[in-house]
């Protein structure tokens, strides 16, 4: 494994799991922020404007994430993502951009965050803390030295005047800056992307039939499964064994690891200030019921 980020490991004593930790709660706060647009009713009225599909929504998902790439072709947008099948993604891109330019999805992007959280929050949406939140978050976001094609694309867009937009657009370059740094983290434990979900299903972070929307055939899937058990990570009814389990915690150490050094341009005080003023999003995002009770993320589970 990679030693170039500095853990703040000194004669055995881990003085980096508070930094680590403190990375973890807040992804924790802000991913509903984040993800709770691509279930909004807003965002599939936003989707269906601009002529996507919204009988489900990976029509409009591959294009909303994936607009900051620009026309990002099949190939490019499934290494980006990264736990997709590529088959999967090939259904989607580049036929995206085809419905519509990124430029336009991206505008339509910033009308549904806005519509979305107007909608959550009402006047709320427009306060002198959620303008304080969003500043706090830029600040971290502008901290966030790109790990991936996902955390610079969407770090080089223009920021929404908008309060509640600008939080957003915050949270996710946040997000993404994680998840690109989740990616090196797999990559170094030699995990591919059907590796990377089946051996995460193991540990029980959610069950295999949730990860069936990444798009794996059940041929896939158990031909990694297979594989993992080759190295000794899973057991022949798919658990993961005690190497399993030390590999997939070693992956989300790493990922905390890289996602934590942002963290550090505010203040302890200022970091519990900004985990105060997500409060009302993170409850609204939560307390709406748009979001899946369980999820490929494992929120609440690791």
């Amino acid at each position: 494994m990679d030693t170039d980020t500095d853990t703040g490991t000194d004669a055995g004593t881990d003085t980096g799991a508070g930094e680590r930790a403190a990375a973890r709660r807040m992804w924790h706060l802000l991913e509903p922020v984040h993800a709770v647009v691509y279930y909004a009713p807003e965002t599939y009225e936003e989707a269906a404007a601009l002529g996507y599909g919204t009988a489900e929504r990976w029509p409009a998902y591959f294009a909303w994430r994936a607009a900051p790439l620009g026309a990002a072709g099949a190939e490019e947008t499934t290494a980006a993502f990264h736990s997709f099948s590529p088959d999967m993604v090939a259904r989607y891109v580049p036929e995206s951009w085809r419905i519509a330019a990124p430029d336009a999805v991206l505008a339509a992007r910033t009308r549904a965050v806005t519509r979305t959280y107007a909608a959550l929050l009402g006047p709320g949406a427009d306060t002198p803390g959620v303008a304080e939140a969003a500043t706090l978050a830029r600040r971290v976001a502008g901290a966030a030295v790109p790990a991936g094609p996902l955390s610079a694309a969407n770090a080089a867009l223009p920021w929404p005047g908008e309060p509640a937009a600008a939080l957003w657009q915050a949270a996710t370059v946040i997000r993404e800056h994680r998840g690109d740094g989740h990616l090196r983290a797999l990559r170094e434990a030699d995990l591919d992307p059907v590796e990377s979900l089946v051996s995460f299903a193991a540990i029980g972070a959610a069950p295999p039939e949730v990860f069936a929307s990444r798009g794996w055939t059940p041929t896939a899937w158990e031909a990694a499964r297979s594989r993992l058990a080759a190295r000794g990570l899973v057991d022949a009814a798919g658990a993961a064994t005690g190497p399993g389990r030390e590999l997939r915690a070693q992956v989300e150490r790493r990922t905390d690891e890289l996602a934590a050094a942002p963290w550090r341009v505010l203040s302890d005080d200022e970091r519990e200030h900004l985990a105060k003023a997500l409060e009302p999003f993170w409850v609204a995002a939560i307390g709406s019921g748009l979001l899946p009770g369980v999820n490929t993320l494992g929120i609440g589970k690791v």
